[in-house]
């Protein structure tokens, strides 16, 4: 139940700014890692880092704790992990 709340919070980050493609898939059967992954694509390294900066901010203010950020630097892809779903923001 925690897993599909996240994962709810998450996709409403990313529509509330205007991601593109978005895709979530469960990966429960797949892997132990993570239950659901969510690919979405950003017009700009601007709107990639703004994508993943809303996930981070909207995941924190529910309670939830964030793993890990990677690729924040050049923002051509931002990895978020939030334990139970890791999201991929990517230009297209």
């Amino acid at each position: 139940m925690k897993d599909k709340k996240l994962k709810e919070i998450i996709l409403e980050a990313l529509n509330d700014l205007k991601g593109q493609s978005i895709s979530c898939i469960d990966v429960r059967n797949l892997t132990p890692i993570a239950d659901f992954m969510v690919i979405v694509t950003g017009r700009s390294n601007t709107h990639v880092k703004a994508l993943s900066d809303n996930v981070v901010k909207e995941v924190k203010s529910a309670g939830f704790e964030i793993v890990g950020v990677e690729g924040r630097s050049q923002s051509e892809w931002d990895l978020v992990d939030v334990g139970d779903v890791v999201v991929h923001v990517m230009l297209s």
